[in-house]
């Protein structure tokens, strides 16, 4: 079980190149559910993803059941061809917070240039619940579905983020 939240970010580390990090490149054959293809490095992952029951910490954090498995080249690439939308390419910063928790900051470019949020992952709702996020953390924006990357596939740039949340939960 995946159990996670999002934060946006006040502004960049300092010294960002100094932490570890990956080459991501993504993109979606389903998405409901997900099923994603992802490069990272020279790693080729295949990962179907459901929503995770409907108990109260999918209000506070995204909760899913999440299968991983390793793709070859061939197969990635194969599959590249039958994603929707486009390809989502990032940089993903694998940042020690100072509570033992790592923070996974994710630069995007392309067509996404410009946004980046950061990933926090939890063992379980006690450790969502005693979460204080660090200062240089941000809005929570775990329950806004345009931060999610299978949204993010569907968007030609960032305009979507012009409007307001609500704007498109009504259409």
């Amino acid at each position: 079980m995946e159990i996670e939240k999002k934060f946006l970010i006040k502004g960049l580390p300092a010294a960002l190149d100094s932490f570890e990090n990956k080459e991501l490149e993504q993109g979606y054959l389903c998405t409901s559910p997900t099923v994603r293809i992802r490069k990272s490095d020279e790693d080729y992952i295949l990962t179907y993803k459901a929503k995770w029951g409907t108990n109260q910490i999918q209000v506070e954090a995204r909760v899913n059941q999440e299968i991983e498995m390793p793709l070859t080249f061939d197969g990635y690439y194969h599959l590249r061809k039958k994603t929707d939308g486009h390809m989502i390419t990032k940089t993903r910063y694998l940042i020690p917070l100072p509570d033992g928790h790592t923070g996974e900051l994710d630069v995007f470019h392309g067509a996404l240039e410009g946004l980046h949020f950061i990933e926090v992952e939890f063992r379980d709702e006690e450790d969502v619940k005693a979460f204080q996020p660090p200062e240089w953390f941000g809005e929570d924006v775990s329950m806004d579905i345009r931060y999610t990357n299978s949204f993010l596939a569907k968007c030609a740039d960032l305009s979507v983020f012009e409007k307001k949340k609500t704007d498109l939960d009504e259409g």
